[in-house]
């Protein structure tokens, strides 16, 4: 077993925090901070994930009225020792092109593309972690035979967690964050 090399180590005992993620340029693309704790994303990424992120990044940056900005693997700083990266975000603020994250109170919507690499982030960990911040609308899409189903979820106010407020699978058709209508069908086509 080789030694892990300098930067790999935490620079205090707590882990890591949200600040310290843009000073590591030797962490490979992808890399989240959840619980101080670096999480590497370094399974090749799969042709069916990439082409629906670029999809939907396409048809929500299409139907966004004026004051949202849409973006792709970008982080989001939930508190001091939580970063991770959806793979879509909606915000209500614009940030600089050099920037690297958004702050969690600008993020209305997180988007997730379950993979089998994180499976457990996706459907349980990022999700009560987005909610505890404060960001109000949470899609999880699953891959089913090679169709999207996304799961569509709303913050709860009085349980500071997300309720089912339904799942897509050939259309989809919300009022919030933004009203949005996207045929799933042809978001892979």
């Amino acid at each position: 077993m080789t030694a892990l090399p300098d930067w790999m180590r935490p620079p205090r005992e707590e882990g890591w925090y949200s600040e310290d993620l843009d000073m590591l340029v030797e962490a490979p693309r992808h890399t989240e901070l959840i619980d101080g704790a670096l999480v590497f994303n370094m399974s090749p990424q799969r042709r069916w994930h990439s082409r629906l992120v670029t999809a939907l990044t396409n048809a929500l940056t299409a139907q966004a009225p004026d004051g949202f900005e849409v973006d792709r693997e970008l982080t989001v700083v939930l508190d001091r020792r939580n970063r991770p990266e959806p793979d879509v975000l909606v915000s209500t603020e614009r940030i600089p092109d050099q920037a690297s994250y958004y702050e969690a109170a600008s993020v209305v919507l997180v988007v997730e593309v379950v993979s089998p690499e994180s499976e457990h982030r996706d459907r349980m960990v990022k999700p009560q972690k987005y909610a505890e911040a404060g960001i109000g609308h949470y899609w999880r899409i699953e891959n089913e035979d090679g169709a999207p189903a996304i799961h569509v979820y709303e913050r709860d106010e009085l349980t500071n967690g997300y309720v089912a407020t339904g799942i897509y699978r050939d259309r989809l058709d919300v009022p919030v964050p933004f009203p949005v209508k996207i045929d799933l069908a042809a978001l892979l086509r």
